[in-house]
């Protein structure tokens, strides 16, 4: 009686979590923090929550490759939205945040797609982020941060995730100052940060088939309260890993006039970890090739050609799969791209090829600006 009851409880909260959230993420509270230059990053701190900035998200993705070659891609994030920052209720069922959570493999030699997602208020320990930062969990998924490494576990119907994530780089500061920004205003920005570089490894469960797989992450970490400005529509976000050590990171601010934001950015990460950030004038990120998807009606560009002059840098990134769409119709409502990539060009003289992963927002017809505003 009592689980049956926890159960339809946590039904009826997940329905009222998505209304509050449709309806609040519209409007902003001034009340929330914003996201200004002068933050003062702090590691391990920073891994983990900031409850006064309204939107929160960490973000894991990766390539991996099981012992017999065979090749997977996989996402799992989590995100923390503002509700009310200061609940007049004190009881425990009071809604503050919600903590949404998204899970996807791709098989990508297989040419299937897995996804699934989780809504949780706080409530009895269904979903947070433990007060130091170690825990970050929604409903049986989690990432544990550790002084040497990120475990990782999630799991779905016919599918499951465990792995442990090493960084090898120290984290990149995106923007200037200590913010990304996004907007004309001040505080219409991000703190924004990346683990650009994880050696990861573990196991991939699918379909009662068990894979040891190896192979490469990375992990962002966002927060802040007021990210698009009226006219923006979504935006595309990628990164590369090189196989010589670097990596890039860009992403495009798209606008209702179908121009590019000058708020769009990149950065580039050398071997050692050392940065350039890059402005909206100095790379250009074309599509080549779409996608049409039968489900949500949007149409993908799922092969991008890069070009950043001031580094002769030429790259081709392609979808290692086409279909990658995330369809969050128990979470957010929204649909959006996000999968594996791989990428190959040229660096000054030099052959370069890699993998990494691409997401786009804002092709459904619905603006990414009432979401995130």
């Amino acid at each position: 009686m009592l689980n049956a009851f926890i159960r339809r409880t946590r039904n009826v909260a997940a329905l009222t979590a998505t209304a509050l959230l449709l309806l609040t993420a519209i409007g902003n509270d001034h009340s929330w923090r914003e996201a200004t230059p002068g933050y003062d990053y702090s590691f391990p701190r920073d891994h983990g929550s900031h409850p006064n900035y309204k939107i929160e998200w960490w973000y894991y993705t990766g390539n991996l490759r099981a012992a017999d070659g065979r090749r997977f891609g996989y996402q799992l994030t989590f995100f923390r939205s503002g509700i009310n920052l200061r609940p007049a209720s004190k009881s425990r069922w009071a809604v503050r945040d919600l903590f949404i959570a998204h899970f996807a493999v791709s098989d990508l030699d297989h040419d299937q797609f897995y996804f699934f997602e989780k809504l949780n208020r706080a409530g009895v320990s269904w979903a947070g982020v433990d007060a130091d930062g170690s825990r970050i969990w929604n409903d049986g998924w989690e990432a544990s941060v550790t002084s040497d490494a990120h475990v990782l576990h999630a799991e779905g119907k016919d599918v499951k995730l465990d792995l442990r994530l090493v960084q090898r780089k120290a984290p990149v500061i995106h923007g200037s100052d200590g913010v990304s920004q996004k907007g004309s205003q001040e505080g219409n920005a991000s703190h924004y940060y990346s683990l650009t570089r994880l050696d990861s490894a573990g196991t991939i469960k699918l379909k009662g088939k068990r894979f040891d797989v190896k192979g490469t992450s990375w992990m962002d970490h966002e927060f802040g309260t007021s990210f698009l400005e009226e006219d923006d529509v979504g935006w595309d976000w990628l990164y590369v890993q090189l196989e010589d050590n670097r990596e890039l990171m860009l992403f495009v601010i798209r606008r209702k006039d179908g121009n590019v934001s000058p708020h769009s950015s990149g950065t580039l990460i050398d071997p050692s970890g050392r940065t350039r950030g890059l402005s909206a004038t100095e790379f250009t990120l074309r599509p080549v090739e779409k996608w049409a998807s039968l489900s949500s009606g949007a149409t993908y560009p799922v092969h991008w050609e890069i070009v950043v002059p001031g580094e002769r840098l030429k790259l081709t990134v392609e979808a290692a799969m086409n279909d990658q769409e995330l369809r969050t119709t128990e979470s957010t409502g929204l649909a959006y791209w996000e999968g594996s990539t791989h990428a190959k060009g040229i660096w000054g003289d030099e052959k370069i090829k890699g993998v990494g992963y691409l997401e786009m927002t804002g092709y459904t017809g619905r603006s990414m600006a009432s979401v995130f505003r």
